[in-house]
């Protein structure tokens, strides 16, 4: 069998099984976007229809859902999967670093929050940050932990493993805007380097995140906030506050900007109702730092942001799902976490950023 077809097989197993593919509308769809669009080049290649795979024609119900650019979220791989467990079950592994903390929403603090966030763009603007050149790639590693239990059964998460990202910063429309990588227990296709592809060529902008299309962005926090209420992508069961929440934890996880352009996307955070600060909170890495968090009573889930509690860096991220009567949730379970551990630029994808990690 060539690499195609047996990448082909790898990814039909993987939409087939009852794991982290059953996720609510704005996580990990970039995985599906990317293993949906290999089936489809690997299909286009088939010499007929008979060639293919019995189980292809299973493929077509996903396939409906996926209607936006893949966008690179490990970070994002945390919040979502719509109605998923009725408890959380370990896998073996040591998950303490990424506690469920079902007292945090009791304990969130929403006076503090707009002030906390103002500390954190403070202290934004004063690092440093080297403009990124159009020919370069924006390079993330991460620590990911994500919910590997069936759709209508317990949560499950899953052991802990790398994620790696190269984001294109070329401002042309592009149909291959990154590439990713994941190792470890529980990556998906591990070891592999996956284009991160669109069917339609990607202009610069929040499908194609670019530093130039980044520095852009106006620096004034209202008219940033109105800015991304009306370009953020809503998904079905998600209010557009939290799709501009999630939408900004996003760029600030996986994206390098100017410093002013940072400290604008925290400042338009703490104009966002509903937004709490959490005093403590530890991301997957084991890194105890503040919270900032927002419940969004339609999709029934809750995101948090990890900050260093003195440099105030972001740290990494954590999502959760906060009730579902049909399954008998009625708590905080955690559906995954992600820790923020290096971020650089590089000048090819698949070239790893020197340094020890953060």
């Amino acid at each position: 069998m060539n690499a195609d077809g047996r990448r082909t097989e790898d990814a039909l197993e993987l939409l087939s099984a009852p794991a982290e593919w059953d996720l609510r509308p704005g996580r990990h769809r970039h995985y599906k976007d990317v293993l949906m669009q290999q089936i489809d080049q690997d299909l286009d290649h088939a010499p007929t229809p008979a060639a293919a795979p019995a189980s292809v024609a299973a493929v077509p119900a996903p396939r409906r859902r996926l209607t936006r650019p893949a966008v690179l979220l490990p970070l994002a791989s945390m919040a979502m999967a719509g109605a998923l467990a009725v408890t959380l079950t370990g896998t073996g592994g040591d998950h303490r670093s990424a506690p469920t903390d079902r007292a945090a929403t009791g304990s969130a603090r929403a006076q503090s929050a707009p002030v906390t966030l103002h500390r954190i763009a403070v202290a934004a603007m004063a690092r440093d940050v080297t403009p990124v050149r159009d020919d370069q790639f924006v390079y993330v590693r991460s620590l990911t932990v994500s919910n590997k239990g069936t759709f209508e059964g317990p949560v499950k998460l899953g052991a802990p493993h790398t994620v790696e990202t190269w984001t294109s910063q070329d401002p042309r429309p592009l149909k291959t805007t990154g590439w990713m990588r994941e190792s470890g227990k529980d990556a998906v296709m591990p070891d592999e380097t996956i284009p991160i592809e669109s069917t339609d060529a990607v202009p610069a902008g929040i499908d194609h995140r670019t530093y130039t299309w980044l520095s852009s962005l106006p620096t004034d926090p209202d008219t940033l906030l109105t800015l991304l209420r009306r370009d953020v992508h809503v998904f079905d069961g998600e209010s557009r506050e939290q799709a501009v929440f999630s939408l900004i934890g996003d760029l600030l996880s996986q994206t390098l900007m100017p410093p002013k352009n940072t400290a604008a996307l925290y400042k338009a955070a703490a104009r966002i109702p509903g937004v709490k600060e959490i005093p403590d909170a530890v991301d997957v890495a084991g890194r105890h730092g503040i919270a900032i968090t927002r419940e969004d009573a339609s999709s029934a889930t809750r995101d948090e942001w990890i900050f260093d509690k003195r440099s105030l860096a972001f740290l990494g991220a954590r999502g959760f799902i906060t009730h579902d009567k049909q399954k008998g949730i009625t708590s905080d379970t955690l559906m995954g976490s992600t820790a923020v551990l290096r971020r650089a630029v590089v000048d090819r994808h698949g070239e790893k950023a020197s340094g020890a990690d953060h």
